[in-house]
């Protein structure tokens, strides 16, 4: 459900494109960010910050957007964030004691430091693919096929992605002291 949450700005920007065009649909995703980071603060007292990022970027380059009449600005967006988490990811395996990968799943997974340095990594690299992706399809198709990419084809990536770490992760956990051994072991 929190990854649908997550993606609740694009839907509707998706949805208003679909149904008028870009600059109504940057309108919509601003006022949908802002009513998802006011929804959270309401609800849990705390913002994530990627949440916090995700919405000044959306603020300040679809304000350049709408402002400009350039849709440029809006289709960078998603290369941009892309990026900015690549970049945060990176540095969070030399800043702080753990990267984020484990700080976002340590508690509940256990795995040798070296596992969760190849995931780290693996983050990195799949972020700034995905950056990439984005401006590839922003310079070599239409504004249609890139607002259709932005939603399906990065949500499926992503979650494709997501899979795939499931299964890696899955196979690095080792059963606790006292749990009996699954069938096969």
């Amino acid at each position: 459900m929190k990854f649908l949450f997550d993606f609740f700005p694009v839907i509707l920007f998706f949805i208003a494109y679909k149904t008028s065009d870009i600059y109504v649909a940057t309108v919509v995703a601003i006022v949908a960010g802002i009513a998802q980071v006011g929804y959270t603060w309401l609800k849990n007292r705390r913002i994530e910050n990627a949440h916090i990022i995700t919405l000044v970027l959306l603020v300040v380059m679809g304000g350049a957007t709408l402002y400009l009449q350039d849709e440029t600005f809006i289709k960078w967006k998603p290369t941009v964030v892309n990026w900015l988490f690549a970049v945060a990811f990176l540095g969070s395996q030399f800043i702080g004691k753990k990267p984020i990968i484990q700080r976002m799943l340590g508690t509940t997974v256990s795995l040798p430091e070296s596992i969760w340095l190849r995931l780290n990594m693996s983050w990195v690299v799949f972020f700034a693919v995905l950056g990439a992706a984005n401006l590839y399809v922003v310079y070599t198709f239409d504004t249609d096929t890139w607002v259709n990419f932005k939603l399906f084809g990065m949500l499926a990536l992503t979650f494709g992605f997501v899979l795939i770490q499931g299964f890696f992760i899955a196979r690095h956990i080792k059963p606790e002291a006292d749990e009996p051994p699954r069938n096969g072991s």
